[in-house]
């Protein structure tokens, strides 16, 4: 915290009471720190225009007045002493440059200056080798994407990519491979929930509410994965498989449902396409042959089998990428989502029912924004080829964006044509895997601009950096499921010389793209414009600052196929994919082993014998963006490695001894947490610790040959003590 915003407080200040003695007001806006589906209400207590409290807004549905770790740290994210003040360009030539000095300075310019040089530069180099050759990146928070991916398309370039390249992508293609999208778990009115590789308790926890309150109304839950939970405890079920082998599982369950006959034979009759073949296949992930793949017993799966298939109606709920973080990911994911469509529960009250999203990926009961609509200027045909379009081609038919996973190859190999800048709002170079394969691609840029609210290590490689402000700082449209939706407005005034990420980047569109007549209009015009379906409008949210309740809208109907069928190239459920048959890959769902695993590379496993898996959240993190802070870097201080103790003892490892993390790749000095948590033979290690962070130890071309996902959550490692003589 900044000596300058430490508020002096006796008396009713010391209890941050609000009102005209205390000169404390509650203003209301949304923590952004988490993901878009969250986004928790706040009361901001101010005093003095500095945030003095923050509280959970009661008004606010989704969240009820609840905020986890992370939103009760946001004086520590908004005050911290990390913050950009003001823009930044490098003096001096790239680090590393030969006859240079490793260090690289920094100096402030004014906002004109930042962005008329931006400006030049981006133009320059278009005029030079075209607008694919400059990438658009938005990493987090996501919530200024539809404005940077329509810069991106009216500049000219196809190359607008995002961290959904390794955060929630793959699961929508495997979804939109069967049915052509597929919508949330409808826990409230379900009778039984079947929960593969989430945990809402540290990842969602406005969705772990909802689950408590039906678990007490009777929900069976069963639950899929490795990791014990907080969830676990509420299960019926918990079928822990060993990393990277859901598809396995999920092709047996299904084994079991057409078995016995406990299918949906109207709806597989009627609406599907393939389903023959896919019960050949599925024939041979018996029960028993399962058990040796996934670790899972027979008895087991045949019990969840039919429960989720004999109980009606029953939901799934999937977590963003943990099914998907595997060389076989969207494969393995298509085979679970395919169990409901199989067992009737596709979009019926108390299923997956289908809901079009509203804004920002979020659905809020039937609302329809033309965000799709603004977000595309320019036609796909109208552009070069995006990165990663050769190598993945059924990315590119279903996922409106740039694989960026692909990018550092494409910066070093130049082809078809050479990448030279990049302008990133949230950049993390630490997402890739193999991350100094990332970083040493971004240092071949010609041009590489990051904006950013804390002065990352990502953004030290920037020739030019932007300060960004906070959720606090600015204003911005959000819609909740629950038919609400609120304009938030700045509760104090942005800190320093920072700016709202909308704001440079329709600054940066009046110079870049000055024939964009609605750019031109601006932020709050281009909110109208994408409102315009709704009926909605900014002045009228604007007179409710904690937010509207909507209630003009109807709920779209259940069974929407029988009448407009499936957006698929069919028009059906497929089992078999057509658009991976055209696109070079098996249509059906096919299960592989990791390519890395004691079953496919069984030499390697003896050098490596411990699979593996990284991501799984901690309450008090999100990726990275909260580790600087004191309150939230406490509750786990060092780097640490889960490892079940019986694996431990077998290594002479004691609780936070010292020990060494090491892949075929890499290795890394992380303190061991014995654990039940994870099963033997598994280790898990949480992503991003900046001085331990585990994707050093992964390849960067270990990824699905189908979304390009990295497999983060299956590979082979071992773990030992370190002495005087290893360390």
């Amino acid at each position: 915290m900044y000596p300058e915003f430490e508020q002096v407080n006796d008396g009713l200040s010391r209890g941050k009471v609000p009102g005209a003695e205390t000169g404390i007001e509650v203003r209301k806006t949304i923590c952004s720190i988490c993901n878009p589906l969250s986004h928790c209400g706040i009361d901001a207590y101010v005093k003095n225009g500095v945030v003095v409290k923050v509280e959970g807004s009661k008004e606010n549905p989704h969240s009820g007045g609840t905020l986890c770790s992370k939103g009760n740290a946001n004086r520590q994210y908004i005050y911290h002493k990390d913050r950009i003040r003001t823009p930044l360009i490098r003096k001096g030539p790239p680090e590393g440059t030969p006859g240079y000095p490793a260090s690289r300075e920094y100096v402030p310019i004014s906002w004109e200056e930042a962005l008329d040089f931006i400006a030049s530069r981006l133009l320059k180099i278009k005029e030079e080798s075209g607008p694919e050759s400059i990438v658009f990146y938005a990493g987090y928070p996501k919530w200024m994407r539809p404005f940077l991916k329509h810069l991106a398309h009216s500049f000219g370039s196809p190359n607008y990519c995002t961290e959904s390249s390794t955060c929630f992508r793959a699961s929508f293609m495997g979804a939109a491979l069967n049915y052509g999208a597929m919508g949330p778990a409808d826990v409230a009115r379900s009778k039984c929930l079947l929960v593969w590789s989430s945990n809402p308790f540290y990842s969602n926890t406005t969705l772990a509410r909802g689950i408590l309150d039906a678990r007490e109304r009777g929900l069976r839950i069963i639950e899929v994965g490795p990791l014990i939970t907080p969830l676990t405890a509420h299960t019926d079920i918990h079928l822990r498989i060993r990393p990277g082998t859901s598809g396995a599982l999920a092709l047996a369950m299904a084994n079991v449902i057409i078995g016995e006959g406990l299918y949906d034979r109207e709806f597989v009759q009627n609406y599907t396409l393939g389903f023959e073949e896919y019960c050949a296949y599925v024939a041979q992930f018996t029960p028993g042959a399962a058990e040796e793949i996934t670790d899972v017993r027979a008895d087991q799966i045949i019990e969840a089998a039919r429960l989720y298939a004999a109980t009606k109606p029953a939901c799934m709920m999937n977590s963003a990428s943990p099914t998907t973080h595997h060389t076989n990911g969207v494969q393995n994911h298509r085979a679970i989502v395919a169990l409901v469509g199989l067992t009737g529960n596709y979009d019926v009250p108390g299923g997956n029912p289908l809901v079009p999203p509203a804004y920002l990926y979020q659905a809020s009961g039937g609302l329809v924004t033309r965000e799709p609509e603004f977000e595309q200027p320019r036609p796909w045909e109208e552009m070069a080829p995006r990165v990663g379009q050769d190598q993945y081609p059924a990315w590119c038919r279903l996922v409106p964006e740039a694989q960026a996973m692909q990018l550092p190859f494409h910066i070093r190999n130049g082809e078809p044509y050479p990448i030279r800048a990049l302008l990133g709002f949230g950049l993390n170079h630490r997402m890739w895997p193999g991350e100094d394969f990332m970083e040493e691609s971004l240092k071949k840029l010609d041009f590489l601009v990051d904006v950013d609210i804390f002065m990352t290590d990502t953004a030290r490689l920037a020739d030019l950096v932007l300060p960004a402000c906070t959720s606090f700082e600015r204003s911005e449209l959000k819609f909740y499921p629950e038919q609400y939706a609120i304009w938030t407005q700045p509760v104090i005034k942005p800190l320093w010389e920072s700016r709202s990420d909308a704001e440079i980047i329709f600054d940066l569109g009046r110079r870049i793209v000055p024939d964009d007549a609605l750019m031109q209009k601006g932020y709050e015009a281009c909110i109208d414009w994408m409102l315009e379906p709704t009926k909605l409008t900014l002045n009228e949210l604007k007179k409710h600052p904690a937010g509207y309740r909507i209630t003009n809208v109807k709920a779209p109907p259940f069974q929407k196929y029988k009448k407009n069928g499936f957006s698929t190239p069919s028009g059906k459920m497929e089992f078999t994919s057509t658009i991976l048959a055209e696109t070079g890959y098996d249509p059906l769902p096919v299960y592989k082993e990791p390519k890395l695993s004691p079953r496919s590379t069984p030499e390697a496993a003896k050098e490596f014998p411990l699979i593996l898996t990284t991501g799984a959240r901690l309450p008090m993190f999100l990726h990275s963006r909260t580790f600087r802070l004191d309150w939230t870097r406490s509750l786990r201080p060092d780097p640490m490695v889960d490892i079940n103790p019986q694996n431990a003892k077998e290594r002479g490892i004691a609780q936070e001894e010292w020990v060494s993390l090491s892949t075929s790749r890499n290795s890394m000095k992380v303190k061991a947490n014995l654990t039940e948590m994870v099963p033997p033979g598994v280790v898990n290690m949480y992503h991003d610790y900046p001085e331990a962070s585990v994707n050093l130890l992964i390849e960067p071309d270990y990824c699905d040959p189908i979304s390009g996902f990295p497999g983060f959550k299956s590979l082979l490692c071992e773990v030992k003590k370190l002495t005087e003589e290893n360390a």
